[in-house]
């Protein structure tokens, strides 16, 4: 059973960096992709970054492009986030799928770990 435990949330000043890991406890013979997405207060969870398990493939929201680094280390997943703006400002949570087709709707979820950025 996939376990994933995100850490590496806080409090940053605009423009600040932060980044975040992701422990995979226990990989998932489906699992191919890992990913980030991030809730916002009042909003929707979105999709912020995802690779695949060799990391040679990565996507990227336009949002966040240029700004955000998606890396995978064995069994952790990072997720560097710099120039951070206040609009970064969610709860950023670990999520494994079974392919990128499906990243969307991922078979596993983190319990997430809280980013604020202030302005």
């Amino acid at each position: 059973q996939v376990q994933l435990v995100e850490s590496g949330g806080g409090l940053v000043q605009a423009g600040g960096s932060l980044r975040l890991s992701c422990a995979d406890s226990g990989r998932a013979f489906s699992t191919n992709v890992m990913g980030w997405f991030r809730q916002a207060p009042g909003k929707e969870r979105e999709f912020v970054a995802a690779t695949s398990w060799s990391g040679s493939i990565t996507r990227y929201a336009d949002s966040v492009k240029d700004r955000f680094t998606i890396s995978k280390a064995r069994n952790m997943l990072y997720l560097q986030m710099n120039s951070l703006k206040s609009e970064d400002t969610g709860i950023y949570y670990c999520a494994a799928s079974s392919s990128m087709a499906t990243i969307s709707t991922p078979s596993a979820w983190g319990q997430g770990t809280q980013v604020t950025v202030s302005s």
